[in-house]
């Protein structure tokens, strides 16, 4: 089965996925600044940041009145937003956008949380397909220490409390994060995954991104992606952001 539609585009689409505490905002952010030292137009995009939905998406988090399914479908929106008024016409300008998560944290949470698989994919079959996928493969117990060593409190629902896994909310985290890993191992394949080893090292990690974006997009960057000047690609997101 093939995922999504092909990117047709001037411009490229890199994406990063992995569990939380994988590390790979992180790498995703080192590779955006060297794209653009090299000269490119790189925009960023993250996940759940449609201004269209933000209001509704707060507010029923701080009431807890999502279903799995209802917190897919606020995603989606989201998402679709976000692909529509500012995703599609950066990469029609011919600029490289780094997405920090895309459908595919759908994919695995969405499924982890209950709902239909095959309902996921269909509910996100608009979206374009990236140009690289990577996934930041890290044992769950690594992933999780990480958080707990860096956070005051863990979120009702980025813990799966809303599912019932279990009363103490580090419990009910670790057994949701582990239905999310399990997830995205099993699309790894179908969806083409570069993965990397996210316990190596901070450079390491980077190396193995650049390496294949190279080898992968190389040709692609030389002919097409959109070159700008430093400070450039803020006057294009802008007029991106009220198309």
């Amino acid at each position: 089965m093939q995922l999504l539609k092909a990117n047709h585009l001037r411009g490229k689409l890199i994406v990063v996925e992995g569990i939380d505490g994988s590390g790979k905002s992180t790498q995703l952010s080192l590779l955006s600044h060297w794209l653009r030292s090299q000269g490119y137009a790189v925009a960023f995009s993250e996940w759940n940041s449609s201004p269209l939905v933000q209001a509704t998406t707060r507010r029923g988090k701080k009431k807890e009145m999502f279903t799995p399914t209802t917190f897919s479908l606020i995603h989606a929106t989201d998402f679709a937003d976000r692909m529509e008024r500012y995703i599609l016409p950066l990469m029609k300008s011919g600029a490289i956008v780094c997405a920090d998560r895309y459908a595919f944290t759908a994919f695995a949470r969405d499924v982890a949380r209950g709902v239909s698989r095959r309902w996921v994919r269909n509910l996100y079959s608009f979206a374009t397909r990236p140009n690289l996928s990577f996934y930041f493969r890290v044992p769950l117990d690594v992933a999780i220490g990480r958080i707990l060593g860096g956070r005051d409190a863990i979120k009702y629902y980025e813990a799966g409390m809303d599912l019932g896994l279990s009363r103490d909310v580090e419990e009910s985290f670790r057994i949701f994060q582990g239905r999310i890993l399990d997830e995205y191992e099993a699309m790894a394949r179908e969806v083409g995954f570069h993965i990397i080893d996210a316990t190596l090292s901070i450079e390491e990690q980077q190396r193995h991104m650049r390496d294949i974006v190279v080898s992968e997009l190389g040709a692609g960057l030389k002919n097409g992606v959109l070159r700008v000047l430093p400070g450039e690609i803020h006057a294009i997101e802008a007029a991106a952001s009220v198309l």
